[in-house]
């Protein structure tokens, strides 16, 4: 290993990355930001301990669907993001994890707005943690909540993910 470069824990690569004092050597052992996320224009704006909350820029225009809303899809990519990245502040080098179960309830429609998606874990076990992610307009209002489950991956699960 070079030994400018230094291997940190995720949860402090993001804390690092945020508050913009990451080193040059600095990495962790996912990839941030992640190929979606940079596609589709998500944002990290909080990070703890099992938890995230993420940002688009939603626009119609470029996330819409054929009746002129933004597609639901994107908002259940959104939340997968934020689920995903708050399990991944758990995931020691050589684990990884993956969704098995994602629900979506649509409350109201989006246009172009900044979208707030924000996950925490409900429910952590060993194997199976249970998520909940809101996501909210810039007006505030609640537009999906969106429920998962992730399992982590270890020792030849977690091989080649």
């Amino acid at each position: 290993m070079n030994p400018a470069i230094r291997k940190i824990p995720i949860l402090e690569y993001l804390q690092r990355q945020l508050a913009g004092t990451l080193a040059a050597g600095d990495t962790t052992h996912m990839r941030y930001p992640t190929a979606i996320s940079t596609l589709l224009g998500f944002r990290i704006v909080d990070i703890g301990e099992a938890m995230a909350v993420l940002e688009l820029d939603a626009d119609p225009l470029r996330h819409g669907n054929q009746q002129g809303t933004v597609h639901g899809g994107l908002l259940c990519e959104l939340a997968d993001a934020a689920i995903g990245t708050a399990q991944s502040t758990l995931a020691d080098e050589g684990e990884s994890f993956t969704s098995i179960d994602l629900k979506a309830s649509f409350l109201r429609p989006v246009w172009q707005t900044r979208l707030r998606a924000h996950a925490w874990a409900e429910h952590r076990g060993r194997t199976i943690n249970h998520y909940r992610c809101d996501i909210q307009r810039d007006d505030g209002k609640l537009v999906a909540s969106i429920s998962s489950v992730v399992m982590s991956l270890r020792g030849e699960h977690a091989q080649g993910r």
